[in-house]
Formats: structure tokens, C-alpha cells, sequence
């Protein structure tokens, strides 16, 4: 297993911070908590590092990494041109949970943009990933310390579950606070276009100039500007059936666990509900009806289903409305079918 090393997440011990930038310098992968979600970390200039982030993975190699630094400076540094746009948004919003794609330097391997002429940049705003990025002075190309197409870790232990040894070391600095991934905003064109639902809502978007929403997704051999643009993405190992609201969810769960069908079936709810009535085969975890709450839990929630050896997961569907944008998106692209 991975060594993992406790870390305070608000201000960083330098010793621990030092040997995770060994590590990295090594050619090494360090998993790091970030604003959003656990980063598998490794130096954005070391091809064989990046390379090895794709094969812990099991990512293709089409899809792109986001390359996180320590300033706004440090991102034009990467990019080839560095419109208005970017500079509204980055003056507003980062250090934060907002990644911008602008046009990739040529100085900047082609593998961390998946092969892409773009590239996503992220200045986060987590002690420990500016600590470590400070201390390495260089940037990180760092995607979800998960396996392709599942989950993302909000805690060090989901990083170890998902990747073992293929990380070499794991700083564990708790829960991460928002719960679910940056927004992705493609700034080349003179626009502002959505392409990942995140932790940044539209009104600070909209806050911050004209927003313009992408919902196409990609095939999963073509070259895109995003990651989490795949149709089937943050997917538990359970089955997971999305349902239009609280009532169907308790109806199919019923339903499941009926002697017929013989299912283990987890039930995922939003706000307060009747007591359900003990059933062995039934786990039930209820979520805020908070939308950063929510967000902030489902996945650990999800997580601690599928431990739990849940044939199918029922998930209520989130209230419409765009406080809840990136967890609805979330819901759908994790689900294997809908009601809705």
C-alpha cells in the first residue's frame, strides 16, 4: 500500500511537505487534498510521471490532465495566448475551485492536454496544494486521484481503496470542502463556455461576465478540452438508478429488495424523510437538501454504499435549479438509468 502521511490541512508541516516534492521530483505520484476533491499529483514537465498518471488511472490517453500552479503568472506561462476572458474570471475567482482552458504553450508536453492544442489551468486555493506547489516551484498535472470513470475521493482512505500502490504517496489532510470537481470554463473565442458543472456556481460566474453552457459530451477516443466530458463519468461500482423524487426512490427500493429479486440495495435521499422500516439488505444514507452540502457529501455517501457490497443504488434526484447544477450533473452522468 501507498505510504500515507498525515498532514493539517490548514497549515502544512514543511518536512512532510518536503517529501512529497522529493517524491514528485523522483518521477513519482503524490495524492494531495485540494479545494474540490484528492489530486494524483505528478510534475506536468516529467512525461514518464504523466504517463504513469494515466496508467494508474486507466485513463485514456485522450483525456486531458488539469495542470494546477501557484499564480495567475504561472498559468500565462503555459498558455500560448492568454485572452480577456481568462484574466476576468482569474481575477475574480482563483485561487479557487475554477479550471480555464486557453490555448497550450508549445513548450508544454502535448500528453497532459491529452494531445489537445488547449490546456486546463487551475490555481487552487488549498493550503496543502499551495504549499506543495510553492515548495516544488514548478506545475503539478494533477486529474481525481481515482480510477477512470469511477468515484472521486474526498478522503485519503478512497485514494488508497482506488489506487493502492499504483500512488506513491498519500498526504492526508481530511476531508476535502466542496465535495465535488472544479468547474471548467473554456475561455479561447472570445466566450465564456461552461464545459463541467463544478464547485463554482453560475451566479459567480455570471457575476463575473457572460456564461455560455456546453453539454455535448465526447466519444471516448476523441481529443477533448475537458476532462469529465465522458457520457458515463463518477460512477459508483453499485448499479446506480436515478429516481425523479423521494417517493419512487422508497417505490423501486421496495421493489428490489422484494424476496423475487433478492438485491442488497443502498438508498440515497435528499432532506428529511419518514423512518424506513430495518430491512438487512437495505442501507440507507440521507443527504442535506443544502446544495453545497449535498454536494459535499455525496460522495463519500456514495463511497460508503458501494463498501457496503450494494448491488444497486437508488439515488433521489436533486431539486431542478441551478444551485444544484454540478451535483445534478453529477447524478446523471454516474447513473446507469433514469426516471427522469
Amino acid at each position: 500500500m501507498p505510504r500515507v502521511v498525515p498532514i493539517d490541512p490548514v497549515t502544512p508541516g514543511p518536512a512532510t511537505i518536503a517529501e512529497a516534492v522529493h517524491v514528485l521530483r523522483d518521477g513519482g505520484l503524490v495524492a494531495f487534498p485540494t479545494e474540490t476533491v484528492y489530486g494524483l499529483g505528478a510534475r506536468a514537465f516529467d512525461p514518464r510521471a504523466v504517463a504513469r498518471v494515466f496508467t494508474a488511472k486507466g485513463r485514456p490517453s485522450t483525456h486531458p490532465l488539469i495542470a494546477h500552479v501557484l499564480d495567475t503568472g504561472a498559468a500565462r506561462a503555459l498558455a500560448a495566448t492568454w485572452p480577456r476572458e481568462a484574466s476576468v474570471l482569474a481575477d475574480a475567482l482563483w485561487p479557487g475551485p475554477l479550471t480555464l482552458v486557453v490555448d497550450r504553450a508549445s513548450h508544454v508536453p502535448a500528453a497532459v492536454s491529452g494531445g489537445a492544442d488547449s490546456i486546463a489551468l487551475r490555481v487552487p486555493s488549498h493550503p496543502v496544494a499551495r504549499a506543495l506547489l510553492a515548495a516544488l516551484g514548478e506545475p503539478i498535472a494533477a486529474p481525481s486521484a481515482n480510477r477512470y470513470q469511477g468515484l472521486s475521493p474526498t478522503l485519503a482512505g478512497h485514494v488508497v481503496k482506488e489506487l493502492g500502490d499504483a500512488v506513491d504517496l498519500v498526504l492526508d489532510g481530511g476531508p476535502c470542502h466542496a465535495g465535488v470537481e472544479s468547474t471548467v470554463v473554456d475561455v479561447r473565442g472570445g466566450a465564456m463556455c461552461v464545459l463541467r458543472p463544478g464547485a463554482v456556481d453560475l451566479g459567480r460566474l455570471r457575476a463575473a461576465g457572460a456564461i455560455e453552457m456546453h453539454r455535448e459530451t465526447a466519444d471516448a477516443g476523441t481529443l477533448r478540452p475537458s476532462p469529465g466530458m465522458d457520457a458515463r463519468h463518477y460512477a459508483p461500482r453499485a448499479q446506480l438508478l436515478l429516481a425523479k423524487n423521494g417517493d419512487e426512490a422508497l417505490r423501486i427500493a421496495a421493489l428490489l429488495l422484494s424476496p423475487s429479486q433478492g438485491e442488497r440495495v443502498g438508498l440515497l435521499l435528499c432532506g428529511a424523510h419518514e423512518s424506513i422500516a430495518g430491512e438487512a439488505r437495505l442501507v440507507v444514507r440521507s443527504l442535506p437538501g443544502d446544495p453545497a452540502e449535498y454536494a459535499r457529501q455525496m460522495y463519500r455517501a456514495l463511497h460508503e454504499l458501494d463498501d457496503a457490497g450494494v448491488d444497486v443504488i437508488v439515488s433521489q434526484a436533486v431539486p431542478d435549479g441551478e444551485a444544484w447544477w454540478a451535483v445534478a450533473d453529477r447524478q446523471r452522468r454516474g447513473a446507469t438509468s433514469s426516471s427522469r
